[in-house]
């Protein structure tokens, strides 16, 4: 994947994440928060890739 097709996936996870973490907030259901929590990070992680594809030149 490129380096924008990595920061795009990463920030729909991101949003995905924080959406579900807030709907498992007003549900009080700790099963999905950790869901969005988890995804949130998967976003962060992908993104994070992108920044280094970017950097290195997408040779990774």
């Amino acid at each position: 994947m490129s380096e924008l097709t990595d920061k795009a996936k990463g920030l729909g996870n991101e949003i995905a994440g924080n959406i579900k973490q807030a709907a498992g907030k007003m549900s009080h259901n700790p099963h999905l928060e950790a869901e969005g929590i988890a995804q949130e990070r998967k976003g962060e992680a992908q993104n994070l890739k992108g920044k280094i594809k970017g950097a290195l030149g997408d040779k990774v």
